[in-house]
Parts: structure tokens; C-alpha cells; sequence
């Protein structure tokens, strides 16, 4: 199964046209609004050193399964 998404609203300019592995191994300054002094803040608070360490840090992952309860439950 093929899946697209417009990648150019949360990836900055340089990534938009690398591959999903490529993305997923890259710092999170990838990222369109992070910079690379909040790239180091994440890495010194959390060891999140790339955009696939922050999609797969427990914390982050519990506090948006703790946000989408909430909303669903209205």
C-alpha cells in the first residue's frame, strides 16, 4: 500500500524531497519550526536526537495519547 502526504507544511525546504528513512535519521531541526538550539534542548533533556527519536519518545507518545482521550471523550 502506497501512502502520500505534502510534506513541504512540516519539513523544512532542504528534507522535502529526501526519503521517509531519511527523514525519520534526521535531527529533529529537520522539522519546520525547530531549530538547532531546540534540537540540542531535546537531545540535553531527553536524548531525542532525531525526528524518529521524537516520534517514538514514551513521553511524547503518552502525553498525545493523553491529549486525542481527551478530546474524544468531549
Amino acid at each position: 500500500m502506497t501512502a502520500t502526504a505534502d510534506l513541504t507544511k512540516v519539513l523544512d525546504k532542504e528534507y522535502q524531497d529526501k526519503s521517509l528513512a531519511e527523514i525519520v535519521a534526521a535531527s529533529v531541526a529537520a522539522l519546520k519550526g525547530v531549530s538547532e538550539s531546540d534540537a540540542a534542548l531535546l537531545a540535553q533533556a531527553f536524548n531525542i536526537k532525531t525526528v524518529g527519536d521524537l516520534g517514538t519518545n514514551k513521553f511524547f507518545r503518552a502525553a498525545f495519547a493523553l491529549a486525542t482521550l481527551a478530546d474524544s471523550a468531549g
